[in-house]
């Protein structure tokens, strides 16, 4: 079978589980070359070593980073640039979900999901476009979510985020097309990962438990399969999802119906 990454180097964050950890094992599998970044360098080295499994020949650059400190971002993009030469595809992955009602959730907390949600990813792709742009080439994939389309019950900060990372990457895209840029949306619904247990409540504390349908969601190998087909055909949107995928399309369409579902639904 072809590959359809074949000689691509791909940057992802949030790699070190979950979707990130699926998607570095498929387009490993798929012929690219990846960088790795995640908090945990541990768990880092684990998924490059899987990849190395997958593929014996795949590079593996492991480059440990935190969103939350945007100002670092710039130096790192650069680091990463010298060491690989340049980026094909950038999946922003990382990220913090929430777990809280607005009256409970302190602004702490409000800016802590900002921070890593949007200003980190911001911050990353600003640092990043003038390499892109430099070689007239380059895909960024922004791992949003459904609720990035509508809004639900306790994600008020992480709902604002991903609305948000919607708008400047739309505008990003218009500004950017024709210099050979192009921008893939990924709404992923339910799908299994650590997303609530790593949750913050409206304390800060972690949420620390899985929601029922999260646990029940889509294997995130599935998830990343569907996101490797939209790269590839450059999809602007991509919704890997069950049945919750409704939700997008009673938005459009029917939202006084969606919000009447929604003040009923179970959300953890």
């Amino acid at each position: 079978m072809a590959r359809r990454f074949q000689g691509k180097t791909v940057w992802i964050t949030g790699a070190s589980s979950g979707i990130g950890e699926a998607l570095a094992l498929g387009f490993a599998r798929e012929g690219a070359d990846l960088v790795l970044s995640a908090r945990r360098k541990a768990e880092l080295d684990r998924v490059a070593a899987r990849c190395r499994q997958v593929r014996a020949d795949v590079r593996t650059v492991v480059v440990p980073l935190d969103l939350g400190h945007p100002e670092a971002l710039a130096a790192v993009a650069d680091d990463v640039v010298r060491t690989v030469g340049r980026i094909d595809v950038m999946v922003h992955n990382a990220g913090i979900s929430q777990r809280g009602l607005v009256a409970e959730t302190s602004l702490e907390v409000d800016r802590r999901i900002m921070e890593v949600d949007y200003f980190g990813v911001v911050a990353l792709t600003k640092a990043l476009l003038p390499h892109v742009l430099a070689v007239g080439s380059g895909h960024f994939v922004v791992v949003s979510s459904l609720v990035g389309l509508f809004g639900t019950k306790q994600r008020s900060a992480y709902a604002a985020a991903k609305h948000a990372l919607h708008g400047f990457f739309e505008a990003l895209e218009q500004e950017t097309y024709d210099a050979g840029v192009r921008v893939t949306m990924v709404c992923p619904g339910f799908v299994r990962t650590n997303i609530s247990r790593n949750a913050l409540r409206g304390d800060g504390v972690a949420h620390a438990k899985a929601d029922d349908a999260i646990e029940k969601g889509l294997d995130p190998e599935v998830a990343a399969a569907s996101i490797l087909s939209a790269v590839h055909r450059e999809a602007r949107l991509v919704m890997p999802a069950g049945k919750e995928v409704l939700g997008a399309y009673l938005q459009r369409l029917a939202p006084d119906l969606l919000a009447r579902v929604l003040r009923t639904a179970k959300v953890t």
